[in-house]
């Protein structure tokens, strides 16, 4: 127990790492089993089945890998929307969401969310949780289960992402560690189960009480709403920033520091996001992708320009924070209908989703005193379930038999609002409950000290730029040698 925890050190310590040991050992007996009950690790029988499985999984993983890369656009989105003095701190801490967030999908989340939903190693599981494929061992070492694996965990890594912008500048990088571990282990997969995994909400028991299963094509609901929700809980959690808010409770403006940083990042979004929900018809032979990627960038494009007018109406110029916020709130709104709608209702939406983020940045600033430095509460959260929603109005029954209020069909809608209540209050409680966990035991926030100095230092003992560097001592320098006269 020595080895485990060691007198003067906080119990937390020791529980993760008893929980550590106990999943490796828990690794490695599967693993030392994986070999001889695998199922179709070689591909052989995949293409024997189906010869189109190429195509299909060259289409799923490389639209994997463009969601990957939007890791790159969120940390320079969010770094260039704080201060400099916490870049090195919110660079590494989207570092680390994505690394911890593989890993716990790879070894728990995965099951949680997929099993039960029938590829090989995921026959197990239930209306409300998975049962079976932890680890990628056994019958799930199996070409389609693994391939599946990596385009869920980039988007499982997506919504862990989205909560390091709402509560930077002042968390700890050791409790973000934390969180975006257990986000993606629990709270992320079960709410995608309920949608994705042959759960409750996408499945028959919803359809048997209102007349419809709820439809999230790429993600509103189980990426955006619920990484948004968890987002406005850990900023609540948190608090805001030191200074954020007069004694009188005036709010007050903390720029970011860098507008290019935030404007590649913007794009960088919105080019992975062709992946995002291009890839989630999972096939490279359906031709609808024509018309997700069309409705995706309208969405985008649409949310940008409204985002850029409301800002000329209201204070008479043009801000490029904002309109870079509202081409994501339009991506965001297109998410979940992209598949099922026209390109008009596509322009609709991106319009909506635009103007409701807008709103909502000022309500939770304003009104609820939430310090969010970069709008994620309301980009992801508030889009999120205006995406949920207009699959409801506008999807028209012209592909995989989704319709809504457009095509004359009410019960639609009404899954779809059981589904965006149900991700809204899932990620509140949950993040509520997790973020408090974490502050009563590890700790949540840096020190006042730290806070008021910048995190890059104290945290990590580095600098993102040349001049923020710490002064070096003088040391005088070495007396050069006398040069040896010539002979």
């Amino acid at each position: 127990m020595s080895l485990l925890w060691t007198r003067g050190q906080p119990r937390w310590i020791a529980i993760v790492r008893i929980f550590a040991v106990i999943a490796l050992a828990l690794a490695g007996f599967l693993i030392v089993r994986s070999a001889v009950l695998a199922a179709d690790p070689s591909g052989a029988d995949t293409i024997s089945e189906n010869p189109a499985a190429g195509v299909d999984w060259v289409w799923t993983l490389t639209s994997g890998a463009l969601v990957f890369f939007m890791q790159a656009g969120f940390a320079l989105l969010g770094a260039g929307l704080i201060r400099a003095k916490n870049t090195v701190n919110y660079l590494t801490k989207n570092i680390l969401d994505f690394a911890a967030a593989g890993l716990s999908f790879w070894a728990f989340g995965y099951a949680f969310m997929f099993g039960g939903l029938g590829l090989a190693g995921l026959e197990e599981g239930n209306a409300f949780i998975g049962t079976s494929g932890f680890f990628l061992v056994r019958e799930a070492y199996d070409v389609s289960t693994v391939g599946f694996w990596f385009f869920q965990m980039v988007f499982a890594a997506t919504t862990a992402t989205i909560v390091a912008g709402a509560v930077a500048e002042r968390t700890k990088v050791t409790a973000y560690l934390a969180y975006g571990f257990l986000v993606t282990a629990l709270v992320y997969p079960i709410y995608g189960h309920w949608m994705w995994g042959g759960g409750w909400l996408g499945g028959e028991q919803l359809q048997s009480w209102v007349g419809a299963s709820a439809v999230d094509f790429a993600g509103s609901g189980v990426v955006h709403t619920i990484g948004g929700m968890l987002a406005l809980a850990g900023a609540a959690t948190v608090g805001a920033r030191l200074g954020k808010y007069g004694p009188n409770g005036e709010v007050r403006t903390i720029r970011g520091h860098n507008m290019v940083y935030v404007v590649i990042g913007m794009f960088i979004l919105f080019f992975g996001w062709f992946g995002f929900n291009g890839g989630s018809t999972l096939a490279g032979n359906d031709l609808r992708i024509t018309v997700i990627i069309a409705n995706t960038f309208l969405a985008g494009a649409t949310g940008a320009v409204v985002a850029a007018y409301v800002g000329l109406v209201r204070t008479g110029r043009i801000s490029a924070a904002d309109s870079s916020n509202g081409a994501l709130a339009g991506l965001v709104g297109i998410t979940a209908p992209c598949a099922f709608v026209a390109p008009w209702a596509a322009v609709i939406i991106g319009a909506v989703a635009a103007a409701l983020m807008l709103i909502s940045v000022r309500f939770i600033e304003h009104t609820l005193k939430i310090d969010d430095p970069v709008g994620a509460s309301s980009v992801h959260g508030t889009a999120g379930v205006w995406g949920l929603l207009a699959v409801g109005i506008f999807a028209d029954g012209t592909y995989g038999d989704v319709s809504g209020f457009v095509a004359g069909n009410g019960s639609q809608f009404v899954a779809q609002l059981i589904a965006a209540i149900v991700a809204v209050a899932w990620a509140l409680t949950t993040g509520f409950v997790l973020f408090n966990t974490l502050k009563l035991t590890m700790g949540l926030r840096a020190s006042r000290e730290e806070e008021l100095g910048g995190l890059d230092e104290p945290e990590h003992g580095e600098s993102t730029y040349a001049e923020d560097e710490p002064p070096v001592d003088d040391v005088a320098p070495e007396p050069m040698p006398e040069a040896e006269p010539a002979r």
